[in-house]
């Protein structure tokens, strides 16, 4: 999480991502915490923060953690923002090779 944003994350998404060879910078700063993805999310109430990690052993093998307020924060950025999210999804379709979703979290102690 971005350590001065104090706002408290309840959920978070989890998606597995490896980019093709080569397109490796182009997928970090696509997926970053300053990419095209936070900046969409930033527009959507109760994001709190999206985090881009890469495996140790497997350098081509990425998580993003995109933290938000409450699941339904999400739900409601997402049905209100469905075709940005579609466009930018489209978009960043080149970049990878693999992509999916981990799963989605509700942190159980606030």
């Amino acid at each position: 999480m971005i350590a001065n944003d104090q706002r408290k994350w309840g959920f978070v998404i989890v998606w597995e991502f490896r980019p093709k060879a080569g397109a490796e910078p182009l997928f970090e700063a696509a997926y970053g915490p300053e990419g095209i993805w936070a900046q969409l999310f930033r527009q959507g109430e109760g994001f709190v923060a999206t985090e881009l990690s890469r495996d140790t052993k497997d350098v081509r093998r990425y998580l993003t953690l995109d933290s938000w307020e409450s699941k339904s924060a999400y739900e409601r950025f997402r049905a209100e923002r469905s075709a940005d999210y579609a466009s930018i999804d489209a978009q960043c379709e080149s970049l990878t090779e693999f992509e999916r979703e981990v799963g989605q979290f509700e942190k159980l102690h606030r």
